[in-house]
């Protein structure tokens, strides 16, 4: 069986990407199947060179085919930003609640609330050789949470044409969110290669 081993530590995220991988034939491993594994920085100014680090240098360290993602929510009328700060928008080491403060508290006088989630796969062997997936969510930013299903920015992304937040959606957004998107790119790729 074909081994593949994601390169994260968010719970979150592994969980989601399992839901996503189930119906494959692949072996999927974390970083938590190692006792010790290396911390790999994400000091590129692109989503699209994080991930493309985090893939490479895991990949090389375990000798196993890597998957890494990195994901930016990217808002119309703040010039793409959070963008690659996505995850530190308030501060590094800020929560998730404190991000989605941050963003309603910026966002509080501006009309245009046009804004997309953005995930980059790479898909990584330790020889070096990679291959990157995008998967892009159109939507806007919602005045006020709502849901509490998913993680992140989800209770405050408006999914466009369903009028509702990510963290309302549920289990469909395993099916239309830009990480399921990417992934199912990636997904036809494995299966070309088998």
């Amino acid at each position: 069986m074909r081994k593949v081993l994601i390169a994260s530590k968010n719970q979150h995220k592994i969980d989601e990407i399992k839901i996503i991988l189930k119906s494959s034939d692949l072996e999927v491993l974390t970083l938590n199947d190692f006792e010790k594994m290396p911390d790999v920085e994400e000091t590129s100014a692109t989503i699209e060179g994080n991930s493309l680090k985090k893939a490479l240098e895991i990949s090389k360290w375990s000798g196993i085919e890597t998957i890494a993602d990195d994901t930016g929510l990217e808002i119309s009328s703040l010039n793409g930003a959070p963008g690659v700060h996505t995850a530190r928008f308030a501060g590094v080491g800020c929560s998730s609640e404190e991000n989605i403060l941050k963003t309603l508290k910026v966002m509080e006088r501006i009309l245009n609330r046009e804004a997309k989630f953005k995930t980059v796969i790479t898909l990584a062997k330790p020889t070096g050789e990679f291959k990157q997936f995008t998967g892009i969510l159109e939507g806007s930013i919602a005045t006020k949470p709502c849901g509490k299903k998913g993680f992140g920015y989800d209770p405050i992304f408006i999914v466009k044409n369903f009028n509702k937040t990510l963290a309302e959606i549920g289990e469909e957004k395993h099916k239309i969110s830009h990480r399921a998107l990417a992934l199912k790119k990636l997904m036809f790729e494995i299966k070309k290669s088998y």
